[in-house]
């Protein structure tokens, strides 16, 4: 669990590095360049660097083992920081949608936009290119780590590598087409923000599943009642129950065995049960099997 846990920290910061150097780096470039979809991208960056603290939170809580007072241990807090993660992501992305539309119905209006300078579009395509290679390593580093909250944080500097590319051609082509054209910067800051409402919601949607204690896939589980049923003397698992309790799974089932062994094989057959799961799920998977005769 430490390594583990040693493992998501220094992927967390190594993601964290490269939101500060882009903080400053947008920020100034929005400023400077006078972009709109800059000024959206930096604030983007802005909430990445605050999830990546929340992370670093969140998983030390979690990583603690089981006490008195949390009899499951403390994995349920990694699924908040994913949940956190996910409202602050949306905030983010209403604040830019809203910012970006108020700009366009402006210009709609007769308003006439500044031209954002090149210093924002180098700004925005550097943004695609660091943000992208700390997705594709925090998304790695997730799966091997299997950790929801990793996962949630790649997501998050996917999303602001998209938004970059968004922000490029925006910004770009209110550089490159003339003074007709400088509505692009915030027309893509707003396109940028409605694809991170997008990836918003669906964190959403798992992070409060998970906190609801929402049942596993239905493949998952079917591959669980096949393992049972594979074990010999064990016949027709059912009233399987599932969720997840942070990057582990909880498991509860009823076996039904020959009425006639003693207590102690029906015990042993359903340690094999939980030994047979707990090898394809992991050490740290909560298992409860309750035998039935027939």
């Amino acid at each position: 669990m430490k390594d583990r846990n040693k493992e998501i920290y220094k992927v967390t910061l190594v993601g964290g590095t490269v939101n500060v150097v882009l903080l400053v780096f947008k920020f100034v470039a929005g400023i400077m360049g006078h972009s709109a979809a800059m000024l959206a991208d930096a604030i983007h960056s802005l909430s990445d660097f605050v999830t990546d603290a929340i992370v670093l939170v969140f998983v030390h809580i979690s990583g603690k083992p089981k006490d008195k007072s949390h009899d499951y241990g403390h994995g349920k807090y990694e699924t908040l920081a994913m949940t956190i993660i996910g409202v602050a992501l949306l905030g983010v992305a209403v604040g830019i949608v809203y910012s970006g539309a108020v700009k366009v119905v402006a210009w709609m209006q007769g308003a006439v936009l500044e031209a954002p300078g090149t210093l924002a579009l180098w700004a925005a395509l550097l943004s695609v290119i660091l943000k992208e290679a700390v997705y594709r390593y925090s998304m790695v580093k997730a799966r091997q780590l299997d950790s929801q909250a990793v996962e949630a944080n790649a997501w998050h500097h996917r999303s602001d590598a998209l938004s970059s590319i968004g922000t490029a051609v925006g910004i770009g082509g209110a550089i490159f087409l003339g003074e007709r054209w400088t509505v692009l910067d915030p027309v893509a800051s707003v396109v940028v923000g409605l694809f991170i409402v997008k990836v918003s919601l669906g964190l959403l949607r798992r992070g409060i599943g998970d906190l609801m204690e929402e049942s596993l896939p239905d493949d998952v589980e079917a591959e669980m009642l096949r393992l049972a049923a594979s074990v010999d003397g064990v016949a027709e698992p059912h009233d399987l129950r599932t969720r997840r309790i942070g990057n582990h799974y909880a498991i509860e089932l009823h076996i039904l065995m020959d009425g006639n062994i003693t207590l102690n094989e029906a015990h042993d057959k359903a340690s094999e049960v939980e030994e047979l799961l707990r090898l394809h799920y992991g050490n740290d998977t909560h298992i409860a099997v309750h035998v039935e005769p027939k």
